[in-house]
């Protein structure tokens, strides 16, 4: 069948998961004509593994993703079952915040707001083949023969690339959900010379919630006081239904011990590397075999459908071992499966062929984001879109990219880590993973990047203002505490010595008090006579400055001195073969990253202290190589 031509665009998207998403939206509403391809049209936003979206450090994520703009969290807040903030025991650092959603309503609107958006059109095709024309310009060709022109393209195929389902002894080429996979477009990458690999996630069995004996299950509320994802959302609603906990058993680990043989993952047929973080319930009996019995969850999918979703016990076992060792779990004894758990391998990329802007470094006006890029999860995807369609946009428009560093936010963390490091498996992440996490708090996240997204054009005046507004009541309420002293009064002293902290005999201002580890805003407000109603985030946010100055101080030194580093460039151009003390190791990674400064050559596996101080002296003798650009 002969090819045609079909039209021109800015910028094409290959995708429309939360990845492809937040590319296309951001591309549009800068200005750039952008396309987004979907296999399926009835897919876009779609969630096939959990019905949820945040988490620890994945909160994180979608707070700086509507900090800067996107659209991530105003979907899950227009579309959320149950909202709980985790982690609240611990410290303010890895608070996070993580909402059950109703995931066809979630698709839906996300679909709409593609549809309705300027500048974008949402079409269905699958994209088999991508390449370069001779002006330097992109193209990519559906299965349908259609050729579209672009300036650039974001690949943004998630599990689809390659995609093979695993459940038992039965294997087939299939996407996630039950959808076809994108079974060409990967020789085109090849052929490209793009370097892939193959990772292997899994989802669990959805269950019938009428088959669910729910008085042998615990009860999960969600939190009184809802706290919505995006600064735009003011009247986030309410919790509108339960999750539920059980556990595994001794006949639980029996079932799935005398099966294990019959795992995929086992059995050698799965090649594909699976997530660390995120095993199978089949991988934790082997890996945790001390454990008496791993915890799972029963969350809803949503307010029109009767499945539940089994979280915690993903599976490539046969159906009919499933069905076992589901039954062997109290309060699911007569559990009905409506679709059985099972395993997807998928074709993804070495993210290190990428710089920080997520651009391959051999194919100017390429981009990557998502699972594609070797992470896991919607809040890491959805990140790596809304970057991706950013920068296209201003390479474009003939701006400068963005780029956010670690001391920024969990995002440039994220991308940091990916093209820096690489992925030897599903990346996720995790608090653990950034260096100042004190200072990357989801309650701040507006503070660090909302001015960055206005400055780039995705933030509405509308929000700015909010945003300056909110400032202005936080900057007046610090100086409040410092200036207003509380005397010595029996009260106060009654408050001190119930929260278990020394009583005072002179006046003592508010922001003191207030630094005690024992006194909260809640226990000061009887004798605060000039406090006014700010709200609540505002009063939060205000305390944990506080309450954590002097290690907020420390880890904002940390910063300068890795800023310090960053902003030692490194021209792309250096041959690192040919500069003298580099170990072998550090010269062949090096040169495989590129990495754009000393910051980011430190972070490289394989580059020692030893071969930064080699760099730096390298720097210093060749300062006119230093200052190309």
């Amino acid at each position: 069948m002969m090819s045609y031509f079909a039209g021109n665009y800015d910028v094409v998207v290959i995708g429309a998961g939360h990845a492809g998403i937040e590319a296309g939206l951001a591309s549009a509403r800068l200005g750039c004509k952008t396309a987004v391809f979907t296999i399926n049209m009835d897919s876009v936003g779609n969630c096939p593994c959990n019905p949820s979206i945040g988490g620890t450090a994945k909160g994180h994520l979608v707070r700086e993703i509507d900090a800067l703009g996107g659209e991530m969290g105003r979907t899950a807040d227009e579309s959320f079952l149950q909202s709980r903030m985790l982690n609240k025991g611990k410290g303010p650092a890895v608070h996070s915040l993580r909402v059950q959603i109703d995931r066809r309503k979630y698709s839906d609107i996300m679909k709409h707001k593609l549809e309705l958006q300027k500048n974008l059109d949402l079409r269905q095709a699958e994209i088999i083949d991508l390449g370069k024309n001779e002006d330097d310009t992109w193209f990519v060709e559906t299965r349908m023969n259609a050729i579209f022109r672009a300036k650039a393209v974001i690949i943004a195929t998630g599990t689809f690339l390659g995609g093979k389902i695993f459940i038992g002894e039965i294997s087939y080429d299939g996407g996630p959900d039950g959808m076809f996979p994108a079974s060409f477009l990967g020789k085109s990458l090849k052929d490209l010379g793009l370097k892939l690999r193959r990772f292997k996630t899994g989802t669990p069995a959805r269950v019938k919630k009428s088959s669910i004996d729910f008085s042998k299950l615990e009860a999960q509320e969600g939190d009184k006081t809802i706290i919505p994802f995006s600064y735009d959302t003011d009247n986030p609603g309410e919790n509108k239904m339960l999750c539920y906990i059980s556990w595994t058993n001794d006949e639980t680990k029996r079932v799935i011990m005398e099966n294990i043989h019959r795992s995929p993952l086992y059995s050698g047929k799965i090649e594909g590397v699976g997530p660390r973080y995120c095993p199978s319930i089949e991988d934790k009996m082997v890996r945790f075999a001390d454990k008496p019995r791993h915890q799972l969850f029963i969350e809803p999918c949503g307010l029109n459908t009767e499945e539940m979703y089994i979280q915690g016990m993903s599976s490539s076992l046969p159906e009919e071992v499933q069905l076992k060792f589901y039954h062997t779990i109290q309060g699911l004894e007569n559990a009905l499966i409506t679709r059985p758990a099972y395993a997807i391998e998928y074709d993804c990329v070495d993210p290190v062929q990428m710089n920080a802007t997520l651009e391959f470094i051999e194919y100017p006006g390429l981009y990557g984001a998502g699972q594609f890029n070797g992470s896991s999860g919607y809040e890491e995807a959805a990140a790596q879109g809304l970057i991706c369609g950013v920068n296209a946009a201003l390479k474009i428009l003939g701006k400068e990219q963005l780029v956010l560093d670690r001391a920024t936010s969990y995002i440039g963390t994220l991308i940091d880590d990916l093209v820096t490091k690489g992925a030897n498996e599903p990346y996720r992440m995790m608090t653990s993973r950034s260096e100042y996490r004190l200072v990357l708090r989801q309650d701040n996240a507006d503070e660090r990047l909302t001015p960055i997204g206005r400055r780039i054009g995705l933030i509405s005046d509308e929000r700015w203002n909010k945003f300056k507004l909110k400032k202005e009541k936080k900057k007046n309420e610090l100086l409040r505490l410092k200036k207003t002293v509380i005397p010595p009064s029996n009260e106060l002293n009654s408050i001190l010595v119930s929260r278990g902290t020394s009583t005072v005999s002179t006046g003592i201002r508010l922001i003191d008090l207030l630094k005690r580890p024992e006194i909260s805003y809640n226990d000061l407000k009887d004798v605060d006579q000039t406090r006014e109603e700010i709200g609540k985030e505002i009063l939060e946010q205000v305390e944990i400055e506080i309450k954590y100055e002097g290690y907020i101080k420390k880890q904002l030194s940390q910063i300068e001195h890795m800023r310090k580093l960053e902003n030692k460039k490194l021209p792309n151009s250096i041959d690192y073969k040919n500069i003298a003390g580099l170990r072998l190791e550090a010269r062949e990674r090096l040169d495989a990253v590129k990495p754009i400064n000393i910051g980011q050559a430190s972070r490289i596996y394989g580059v020692s202290p030893a071969d930064i101080s080699v760099l730096l002296i390298w720097l210093s003798q060749n300062k006119e190589v230093k200052d190309e650009k």
